[in-house]
C-alpha cells in the first residue's frame, strides 16, 4: 500500500467514522481492502477516518463468561480453587489463542500484501498486558469470591482495546500511518441518580451533544494529516475515571455518538451485508437492498428485528443529521443503503422483520373496566422487576403486552415473579415462545386497502396480539414463534411481488450473491442443494453431474417428469439407520408411495408406514408376505380400514376412543399402538402440524386413563404408543421431548408398552442459513433420554426427509410476459397439479434454467408459473434465472416428496410421469 501526502492540517479536516464489527475485524484476508478503503477515504475524499472496532469475533461472550467462570472458582473455607478456576484459565487461553491466530493470518497477509516488513509473530505489549490483567483479575476474582457490575465492565471492555492495538500494528506494518486513541476519553457517560449499579456500568448512556474540546484534543493527539485513527467501540468513562460499556451491540452507538459529539461529515457501518433489506435477507433470498431510508424508517426496522444495524445508534445521527451508510466489508463494490433526513416519504411498505424469542403476558379482570390508575399498579410491576414492556393491546376487560429478550432478561425464575404479583390483583397468564412480524414503512393506514390480499395470509395464523404504531411507522403482529419465518417469506412474496417496486429499492440478495460458476447451482442461492450441506454432508445436488442425462430425459419422454435418484434415497436410509438410539425407521410411504421408490427403501432396509388400505396393498407387496416392520396409522376412517390393517399383518394404530368403543369385537384380544396427542404440535405452516387442540390427529392425554380402561374390559393389549408434532422439524430435542411424554403415558396407564414411535417431521433445509438435520445430535439427545428412560425402544417414520432431495420436476418454458418493469412471469407446463406444494403450504423450491446452465446470463427475476386457471398457479416468486427462451427446460429441485404423490388431473391436465434413475 502507497502513502500518499497531503499538505491539510489534520484539524482542517473533516471527520468520517468507519465502525468495522467483530467478524470483519476478525477476517484479516479482508484487510487489505479495507486499509485501501481508508486511504482513499483519507488521501482522496481528504476525510479523516476515525476507525471504530469490536472486538475480535467471538472475543466478547468469551470476556462475559470470565468473572462468573473465577468466581465458581473461588474456595470455600480451607479449600483451593475449584472447577470454576480451571474453567478460567481455559478462558484466558482461548482468549489468548484468538488473539495469537489473528497475529499469525495478519503475518501472512501482510508479506503478500506489503513486501514484508517488521514481524507481528509477538503480540503488540499492549494486548500482551491486557491479557495479563485478565489473568490478575481472574485470580482476584476468585479470591476474594465476589464480582460487581464495575469489574464485569473492566472485563468486557478487555475486546476491544485488545483488537484495537492489533489493527493499529497491522495499519502501520501495511505502510498506513495510525495512531491509537482511547475512546473513554471521547465519550463521557452519564449517570442518573436512580440507576442500577448494573445500568450505571454495563448499559450506560452518553450525550450525543456536540462537544469541541473531545474534537480539539483528538486533533491533538493526531500528530500528521495521513495517520487513521483508531479507537475501540462498546466502551465510555463515567465521572469517577471507570470504564463502563453501552450494552451489547454498542459499538454501533458508538459510531454514532463519535460522529454526533466530533461534528462527524458521515458515519459507514461495515459488515457482512451491503445494507438493510427489505426482509432478512440470510431467511428470505429475494429480500431486496433499501437503497435510501430515513432515520425514522431505519430506527423502525432495526427496532423489529433487523439485526444488521443497532436500534440505539440512530438518535445520535439523527439529533446531528449526520448521514448513516451501512456497507459490506468484503463487497466494497456493491451497492448500500444511506440513511439520512429525506424529506417528503411515500406511503408504502419498506420491509417485513420479525423478532423472535418474544413473552407474551396478558392481563385479566372485569373489575379493570373504568377503574383508574389499573394500568398505573399492572406496570408498576413491571418496573419493579426492571421489565421493558414492548408492545401494548387494550380491552376493556384485559391487557396484554410483550417483553422483548433484547431488552429484559426473561427467564423463567423472573416470568414467575411477575405472574405472582400480578395475579394479586388480575389473572396474569405468561405465554413465552412467540414471535412479532411487522410491516414496517410510511403512512400504513393510508394502504390497508391496498393490503387486503396479504391480510388473507393471516388467515391460518394464531394471532395472539396486534399493534398498529401511532407514529403510522408499522403494523405488528404477535403469532406462534415457529410459524414466523415461513410468514414473513409469504408476506415478502405477497408484498413485494404484487406491490410496485420504487426507485428506493435495490437489488435482491439472490441477485447480489448469485455464484459466477456454472459448476456452482446458477439460480437462486437458496435453496438446500446450493447454499448449504445437505442433511447429509456438504456435497452438490446429485443432479448437477447429470444435467445432460436430465435433458435427454426430458426429450425422449416429455414434460413435465419427476426424476429420482436411487442413490440419494439410499444415502438418506444409510444416515437414519446408523442412528444408534433408534430401533427401527419406518419411511412415511405418503411422501412418494410409487413402487419403485418403495423397493429401494425397503431395500436399504427400511420399514414402511401407511395410512390407507391402497397404501397398506402397496407397502405389504413391497415388503413381501412377512416382511416389515409395518405400521398402519388410519385416522377418522371407516371401521373396514382397520379390518384391512390386521388382514396385511400391520401393527394397526388407534388414533381415536371412537373405533374401539364402537367396534370392539374388531380389536378385541388384539395388541394395538395409540396415537397420542402431546399437546403442541411443530412445523413450517398450519397444515403440517399434527398436534395441539387444533390438530385432528391424536388422543387427548386427558382421556387416557378411559382409554384404559376401555382396552382391559375387551382384552386390548396396547404395546405402542405413537405421536408425530408436525413436518419440518429441525430441533434435535424436539423428538426426546416427545419421547417423554409417551414415556409418562405408559409408565401411567400402559405397562405393556415397549415401543415409543416419535414420528417424523425431519427437517429438510430450504433456504440460505437453514441448518441440516443434525442426526448426530438427533442421536446423541435419543440416547439421553434411553439413560433416563431406559426400556422402551424408539421408533422413527421419516418420509420427506428420505425422497425430497433424491426428486426433481423437469419442466418446459412455454410462454414468457412482463407486465412492468418488476412484473415478469416465465409460464411452464407444470403447474399448481404437478406440484401443489408451494400453493398449499407456502413451500419452497429453488428453481433453475437446466437448458442454460453453463450461460453466464443475462438474467431475469420472474414468477415462474403454470397452465392452470387459478391466481395460486406459482411454482416460485420473483426467481432469478437466466433469461429463459421457450422451450428451455427448468429444474425444481427437492421436489421428491409429496410431489408426484399429490399431483392431479386438475383442469382435465395430465399428471407428470416419474422416473427411478440409478
Amino acid at each position: 500500500m502507497s502513502r500518499v501526502s497531503t499538505d491539510a492540517p489534520a484539524a482542517a479536516r473533516r471527520l468520517v467514522v468507519l465502525k468495522v464489527g467483530g467478524t470483519s475485524v476478525a477476517d484479516v484476508a479482508g484487510w487489505p481492502g479495507l486499509g485501501r478503503l481508508l486511504e482513499a477515504r483519507r488521501d482522496h475524499e481528504l476525510l479523516q477516518p476515525l476507525l471504530v472496532c469490536s472486538a475480535l469475533a467471538g472475543v466478547t461472550d468469551l470476556l462475559a463468561r470470565l468473572p462468573d467462570a473465577a468466581l465458581e472458582g473461588a474456595p470455600s473455607a480451607g479449600e483451593a480453587a475449584g472447577g470454576g478456576a480451571t474453567e478460567a484459565v481455559e478462558i484466558l487461553d482461548a482468549l489468548g489463542a484468538l488473539h495469537h491466530r489473528w497475529v499469525d493470518a495478519a503475518l501472512s497477509g501482510g508479506d503478500a500484501e506489503a513486501g514484508g516488513g517488521s514481524s507481528l509473530l509477538q503480540l503488540p505489549p499492549a494486548v500482551d498486558e491486557e491479557l495479563a490483567v485478565l489473568a490478575r483479575i481472574a485470580e482476584g476474582v476468585a479470591l476474594v469470591g465476589e464480582v460487581s457490575p464495575r469489574l464485569r465492565a473492566r472485563v468486557l471492555a478487555a475486546g476491544e482495546r485488545m483488537s484495537t492495538h492489533l489493527v493499529v500494528a497491522w495499519l502501520q506494518r501495511a505502510g498506513i500511518g495510525a495512531v491509537w486513541v482511547d475512546a473513554r476519553g471521547l465519550l463521557p457517560a452519564e449517570t442518573p441518580p436512580t440507576a442500577t449499579p448494573e445500568r450505571r456500568y454495563l448499559s450506560a448512556t452518553v450525550s450525543a451533544t456536540a462537544d469541541p474540546d473531545a474534537r480539539r484534543r483528538l486533533d491533538e493527539q493526531v500528530a500528521s494529516a495521513t495517520d487513521v485513527v483508531v479507537t475501540q467501540g462498546f466502551v465510555a468513562r463515567d465521572e469517577d475515571g471507570d470504564t463502563v460499556v453501552l450494552g451489547r451491540g454498542g459499538s454501533d452507538t458508538s459510531a454514532s455518538l463519535l460522529a454526533a459529539r466530533l461534528g462527524a461529515v458521515r458515519v459507514e457501518i461495515w459488515t457482512d451485508v451491503p445494507g438493510m433489506f427489505s426482509a432478512n435477507p440470510h431467511a428470505v433470498p429475494q429480500a431486496r437492498l433499501l437503497r435510501q431510508l430515513d432515520y425514522a424508517e431505519a430506527q423502525e426496522i432495526a427496532s423489529t428485528g433487523a439485526k444488521v444495524l443497532h436500534p440505539a445508534c440512530l438518535l445520535p445521527v439523527r439529533l446531528a443529521q449526520i448521514p448513516l451508510e451501512i456497507r459490506c466489508t468484503h463487497r466494497p463494490d456493491w451497492p448500500h443503503t444511506t440513511i439520512c433526513d429525506g424529506g417528503a416519504v411515500s406511503p408504502g411498505v419498506k420491509a417485513v422483520s420479525m423478532r423472535s424469542g418474544m413473552v407474551l403476558v396478558s392481563m385479566e379482570t372485569v373489575g379493570m373496566w373504568q377503574e383508574v390508575g389499573f394500568l398505573a399498579r399492572a406496570f408498576g410491576v413491571f418496573a419493579g422487576l426492571g421489565l421493558s414492556i414492548d408492545l401494548v393491546a387494550t380491552s376493556e376487560t384485559s391487557v396484554t403486552v410483550s417483553l422483548d429478550p433484547r431488552a429484559n432478561v426473561v427467564d423463567g425464575d423472573q416470568l414467575a415473579l411477575l405472574q405472582t404479583r400480578l395475579s394479586a390483583f388480575c389473572e396474569a397468564r405468561v405465554l413465552p415462545g412467540v414471535a412479532s412480524v411487522s410491516l414496517v414503512g410510511r403512512h400504513i393506514r393510508s394502504i390497508l386497502h391496498r393490503l387486503a390480499g396479504v391480510f388473507e395470509l393471516f388467515e391460518e395464523q394464531r394471532i395472539h396480539l396486534v399493534s398498529q404504531a401511532a407514529s403510522d411507522l408499522n403494523l405488528t403482529v404477535v403469532v406462534d414463534e415457529e410459524q414466523a419465518p415461513r410468514l414473513v417469506s409469504q408476506l415478502h412474496a405477497r408484498l413485494f411481488g404484487e406491490l410496485e417496486i420504487g426507485e428506493a429499492m435495490g437489488p435482491t440478495w439472490a441477485a447480489l450473491t448469485a455464484p459466477a460458476s456454472p459448476e456452482v447451482p446458477s439460480g437462486e442461492p437458496a435453496g438446500p442443494e446450493s447454499a448449504t450441506p445437505s442433511s447429509r454432508g456438504a456435497r452438490a445436488p446429485w443432479w448437477v453431474d447429470r444435467r445432460g442425462e436430465l435433458l435427454s430425459l426430458v426429450a425422449s419422454q416429455g414434460s413435465p417428469l419427476y426424476a429420482m435418484s436411487r442413490g440419494r434415497i439410499e444415502e438418506a436410509a444409510r444416515g437414519l439407520g446408523a442412528l444408534h438410539s433408534v430401533e427401527h425407521v419406518l419411511f412415511a410411504m405418503k411422501a412418494n408411495p410409487d413402487p419403485a421408490v418403495l423397493q429401494v427403501a425397503v431395500e436399504a432396509g427400511l420399514g414402511l408406514e401407511c395410512v390407507s388400505p391402497g397404501e397398506l396393498a402397496l407397502a405389504r407387496a413391497a415388503l413381501g408376505p412377512t416382511g416389515g416392520p409395518l405400521l398402519f396409522t388410519p385416522n377418522f376412517a371407516p371401521i373396514d380400514d382397520y379390518v384391512a390393517g390386521f388382514a396385511h399383518g400391520a401393527r394397526v394404530t388407534l388414533d381415536n376412543v371412537h373405533p374401539l368403543a364402537s367396534h370392539p369385537e374388531v380389536f378385541a384380544g388384539r395388541e394395538v399402538f395409540l396415537r397420542i396427542d402431546p399437546g403442541r404440535g411443530a412445523g413450517h405452516h398450519k397444515h403440517v402440524r399434527t398436534a395441539g387442540a387444533v390438530s385432528k390427529f391424536g388422543i387427548p392425554q386427558a382421556q387416557l386413563g378411559a382409554v384404559a380402561q376401555l382396552c382391559g374390559a375387551h382384552q386390548v393389549r396396547v404395546v405402542g404408543l405413537h405421536s408425530h408434532v408436525g413436518s419440518g422439524v429441525r430441533d434435535p430435542e424436539a423428538w426426546p421431548r416427545v419421547a417423554r411424554v409417551l414415556a409418562a403415558a405408559a409408565r401411567a396407564h400402559f405397562p405393556d408398552v415397549k415401543v415409543l414411535d416419535l414420528g417424523g417431521g425431519l427437517g429438510v433445509p430450504e433456504k440460505r442459513g437453514h441448518e441440516p438435520m443434525d442426526l448426530a445430535a438427533l442421536d446423541a439427545a435419543l440416547a439421553a433420554f434411553h439413560a433416563e428412560s431406559p426400556g422402551f425402544a424408539v421408533w422413527l417414520e421419516p418420509g420427506r426427509f428420505v425422497v425430497s432431495e433424491a426428486g426433481v420436476l423437469l419442466t418446459r418454458v412455454t410462454q414468457l410476459k412482463d407486465k412492468g418493469p418488476h412484473h415478469r412471469y416465465v409460464g411452464v407446463d407444470a403447474g399448481m397439479h404437478t406440484l401443489i406444494r408451494p400453493a398449499l403450504y407456502g413451500a419452497w423450491h429453488e428453481i433453475h434454467n437446466l437448458s442454460r446452465w453453463d450461460q453466464p446470463g443475462p438474467w431475469i427475476e420472474a414468477d415462474v408459473v403454470g397452465p392452470i386457471c387459478e391466481s395460486g398457479d406459482v411454482l416460485g416468486h420473483g426467481r432469478r434465472l437466466v433469461e429463459p427462451a421457450e422451450g428451455d427446460v427448468l429444474l425444481v429441485a427437492t421436489a421428491g416428496a409429496y410431489g408426484a404423490a399429490m399431483s392431479s388431473d386438475y383442469n382435465s391436465r395430465p399428471r407428470a410421469p416419474q422416473l427411478l434413475i440409478d
